[in-house]
């Protein structure tokens, strides 16, 4: 059988990005034939850069409400907060005693996050990629969606796998899993500047469509977002070297499930102002439902907070047979 792994951190309200980036692939793959998608809220990662216990738990209910509200359906893939499986926590440092320095090195984006201030940094900010690879193969998941700034992350559990089964295990104990590497065709872009990634945790709330934003808002962000002087490309060709053209244009044939080319032949010498006006109809079309589900859940917690129990129940009976086996192999003591 094939499993998918991934997650996303409860920082910051999920944005444009996270839906079209990742949420759209999860739920194609929960239909997928003989598949079963594990989909976490990794509030552990999200305390790598420090604590704040008085809005974690409701920021992981409102990540979930987003999962749920995108269309994975808690019926067909599991849905938990990372912290309710112990296992996550004692498997990576049981993972970390067997991970080279080295490795963790080379990790780019440690150095990214940390930047000037790395002596600063936490140890947990540094073993983040430790972390990752025991989220994944606790439930020995064979496939892994990510994004290219995670990909590196994922070479990292495959090379802790081969070397669990060489050396310790001394059998294929631990699937190598497979990183799905999430399109280029849906990076979406800031609003402000068509060079950087679109991020839940950028400064100004200007350069987002955040998933909990209302029309008006998703309109104002649109009709403001950077352009040039020129009008809409009408090809691929007229299209290079416009960063801000060719991510609005991304960001309507994602939404509307068309080809970028489409866009241009039906929308190509038009001025942007009306292109805007366009591309805010579809995104208030697609995203509407979406806000609108993540209100009625985040209105009564209650509903959310049972699927997330009966889902950590469901988590934990993968992960806790897979553990036990692991600290055999290990040579530790069990119950």
């Amino acid at each position: 059988m094939k499993r998918i792994f991934s997650g996303m951190q409860p920082t910051n309200r999920l944005q444009l990005g996270n839906y079209l980036g990742a949420l759209k692939t999860w739920v194609k793959m929960q239909d997928e034939p003989n598949t079963q998608c594990i989909y976490c809220v990794v509030d552990l990662h999200a305390n790598t850069t420090g604590y704040n216990p008085d809005t974690l738990k409701q920021s992981t209910r409102e990540v979930a409400a987003a999962y749920i509200a995108a269309g994975v359906d808690p019926k067909k893939s599991i849905i938990f907060p990372q912290s309710a499986v112990y296992g996550h926590a004692q498997l990576s440092w049981m993972l970390s005693c067997i991970t080279p320095l080295g490795w963790l090195n080379r990790m780019t984006q440690f150095k990214d996050k940390a930047g000037k201030d790395k002596e600063k940094a936490s140890a947990g900010l540094y073993t983040y990629p430790v972390l990752m690879a025991a989220d994944i193969l606790l439930y020995h998941a064979t496939h892994v969606p990510v994004g290219d700034d995670q990909k590196q992350h994922v070479e990292l559990t495959r090379d802790i796998a081969i070397s669990f089964n060489q050396h310790i295990a001394k059998r294929d104990f631990f699937p190598v899993p497979e990183p799905v590497i999430m399109g280029d065709a849906t990076r979406v872009m800031s609003l402000r500047d068509g060079t950087q990634k679109m991020s839940k945790s950028a400064e100004s709330d200007m350069t987002r469509i955040n998933l909990t934003d209302d029309a008006d808002t998703i309109a104002n962000k649109i009709k403001k977002a950077k352009t040039d002087t020129g009008n809409v490309p009408s090809t691929v060709e007229e299209m290079e070297g416009r960063p801000e053209a060719k991510n609005l244009i991304t960001i309507y044939a994602a939404l509307a499930d068309i080809s970028k080319e489409q866009v241009m032949r039906e929308h190509g010498g038009k001025q942007f102002s009306a292109f805007k006006n366009a591309l805010s109809d579809v995104c208030v079309d697609k995203l509407g439902p979406i806000t609108g589900r993540m209100r009625e859940l985040m209105g009564d917690v209650s509903e959310i907070d049972k699927i997330l129990a009966n889902s950590s129940d469901k988590a934990n009976a993968i992960a806790e047979p897979i553990l036990k086996d692991i600290t055999n192999i290990l040579g530790f003591w069990t119950r």
